[in-house]
């Protein structure tokens, strides 16, 4: 019976481990300082380059800093 249900039940399984590495994987890439900081540069340099426009700089900074003040404030 345990082997009829591992059979049935692996791919669940599967795809549970795969949600929780992607979560995983997502909240380290939400909470990297480094990284935001890293975006937040090669966003200036797009719109120095004509490459985005205003708006879309301004939204997108807004967005990249208070992930920033999010890591800061959950520092301390």
């Amino acid at each position: 019976m345990f082997l009829i249900d591992d059979i049935v039940f692996s791919p669940l399984k599967g795809l549970i481990w795969l949600s929780e590495k992607i979560n995983d994987m997502v909240e380290r890439e939400m909470s990297d300082e480094g990284l935001i900081k890293e975006r937040l540069m090669e966003l200036q340099l797009r719109f120095e380059l004509d490459a985005i426009d205003e708006e879309t700089y301004m939204r997108q900074e807004k967005e990249l800093l208070e992930r920033l003040n999010a890591i800061h404030g959950d520092e301390g």
